[in-house]
């Protein structure tokens, strides 16, 4: 078992490391080979994201799934392991011979962007339409239409209070239509 994630690891850095070009000059058509990549080492999909960094690292692909339109900014992190377990273990003197690690998923729902170099901690449930500001540590439930930002991740505010804030923006120079 341990040879054949090896192998799909292995597989999966090189291609990925092949569309680097790709990325710099074209994002949109790195994400349509990425998507593919993420599905072969993984990754489910229950939508198709709007972007996903060169540089998001995840841990065990299998335990990660994204909804329709996600965004993951550069530099985050998705951990489905925490080891920490050994040591409240060894703490309470139980005979620990080896590591052990708890194992979860995470599930990002749909319509969600995730600012960059946030960490996403096991057994993390994320709901629709969220915005996750960036550096974020978020562990657990993230209800559904808020802003989330902080260490840990706490509830900032609603979007339809953000939506309020920003529709006087639409008629600035403030905005650029990404194509």
């Amino acid at each position: 078992m341990k040879i054949k994630r090896l192998a799909g690891r292995s597989l999966f850095y090189i291609f990925k490391f092949l569309l680097r070009p790709i990325s710099i000059l074209n994002h949109r058509l790195f994400m349509f080979f990425y998507i593919k990549l993420l599905k072969f080492g993984g990754i489910k999909f229950k939508g198709k994201p709007r972007y996903i960094g060169y540089n998001v690292i995840f841990d065990d692909f299998n335990l990660i799934e994204f909804g329709d339109r996600v965004v993951i900014s550069d530099d985050c992190h998705f951990l489905t392991h925490d080891y920490s377990i050994t040591t409240v273990l060894i703490y309470k003197k139980y005979n620990v011979v080896n590591d052990l690690a708890i194992n979860r998923g995470i599930c990002v729902g749909n319509n969600v962007f995730i600012g960059k170099k946030s960490i996403i901690m096991p057994n993390s449930i994320i709901g629709n339409n969220i915005i996750i500001g960036a550096g974020s540590i978020v562990r657990g439930y993230l209800e559904d239409g808020f802003i989330y930002s902080g260490n840990p991740a706490i509830k900032v505010k609603s979007l339809d209070s953000q939506y309020e804030k920003w529709l006087p923006l639409l008629e600035s120079d403030f905005i650029r239509i990404d194509k």
